[in-house]
């Protein structure tokens, strides 16, 4: 009885080994290549559609480029960024934070360039990666080895997106520890804020710093400038009012962000505080001095926020639509 007994646990010891072996099979994780068999044309796809749609529309690329940061600080890389709101929830890209986001039309149309190659196979949340990695391609700064096989989340996460996503009013202290949250130590976070070199700021995000009063930290060469595009303490939201954040190199991704902060011509509070911190300061001096230390750090955190959490293996969906969870079809 008592070798019948061993018999039968040495038979489901070994039945639980090879269910835990399938199991980890079936979901690799993230890897490079993850397309390789069932859509290996994906990723020059989604790199050509970037190609088109830049040269039709170069502000695309600051779009894609802030799509990475406010869905994968949230919680997970999961694509909830893109989900339209519905009787239940309300859409992330509804939130104050959210504000001045757009161009999340084009992920539809690279979207359905993948789709018409590969139905059902690649997910939203892939394609919102690595469009964000071409678009810093586009504007001139590193290619990124970036790993896929993200699925796509079923719901939206702007109940508790203040909690987790940075905002550039707070501390400096609060901005690292959200940051630090994702596993990007403080060279990183200082990297990932060198986005800022391209793109612009709407008026509503910096005029705190110009009125009743300028704030004194700013350079006063660059307040008239300020000045002029923002005329109005209350700007409309819905009137383009904007300063670009780099006036000397707008549209090309490098360290000049970090001269110009240097130079107290940051339009946000955020910046103006990782040029004086004691923390971040010796590394914006460092990317001031340095673009390929600048593209170094940025590569590593990149990739770091770009593996923030995802949904793997069975976990998720591969959404149909990328503003619309499958269910809702």
């Amino acid at each position: 009885m008592g070798s019948r007994a061993l018999f039968l646990f040495t038979l489901l010891s070994i039945s639980a080994v090879s269910c835990f072996a399938q199991s980890n099979e079936e979901d690799p994780g993230l890897v490079m290549n993850f397309y390789s068999d069932s859509c290996p044309q994906a990723e020059e796809i989604i790199r050509e559609q970037v190609k088109l749609l830049y040269k039709r529309h170069k502000n695309t690329a600051f779009s894609w480029l802030r799509n990475i940061f406010h869905d994968c600080a949230v919680q997970s890389c999961d694509a909830s960024l893109l989900l339209d709101s519905t009787r239940r929830s309300l859409s992330e890209k509804e939130m104050d934070r959210s504000f001045g986001m757009r161009n999340f039309r084009y992920i539809e149309e690279i979207k359905e360039a993948v789709e018409r190659e590969c139905p059902g196979v690649v997910s939203c949340s892939d394609i919102l990666v690595l469009s964000a990695r071409e678009g810093v391609v586009r504007l001139g700064g590193p290619f990124i080895p970036l790993k896929t096989g993200r699925r796509d989340g079923r719901r939206s996460r702007a109940e508790i997106l203040e909690e987790y996503l940075p905002d550039h009013n707070e501390s400096m202290s609060t901005v690292l520890e959200k940051f630090s949250a994702m596993g990007i130590d403080t060279p990183g976070v200082v990297a990932l804020l060198g986005a800022h070199s391209v793109g612009r700021t709407h008026c509503v995000k910096l005029v705190h710093r110009l009125y009743p009063e300028v704030d004194p930290a700013l350079n006063p060469d660059h307040v008239p400038h300020m000045l002029k595009k923002c005329p109005d303490a209350i700007p409309d939201p819905k009137a383009v009012q904007y300063v670009r954040n780099d006036r000397g190199t707008p549209m090309i991704f490098d360290n000049n962000y970090y001269r110009n902060i240097l130079d107290n011509k940051g339009l946000m509070m955020v910046d103006h505080q990782l040029a004086t911190d004691k923390r971040t300061k010796p590394y914006v001096k460092k990317m001031a001095k340095s673009q390929d230390y600048f593209f170094k750090e940025f590569t590593r955190a990149f990739t770091i926020l770009s593996e923030n959490n995802p949904l793997t293996g069975d976990k998720g969906e591969i959404r149909q639509q990328c503003n619309v969870a499958n269910k809702l079809h």
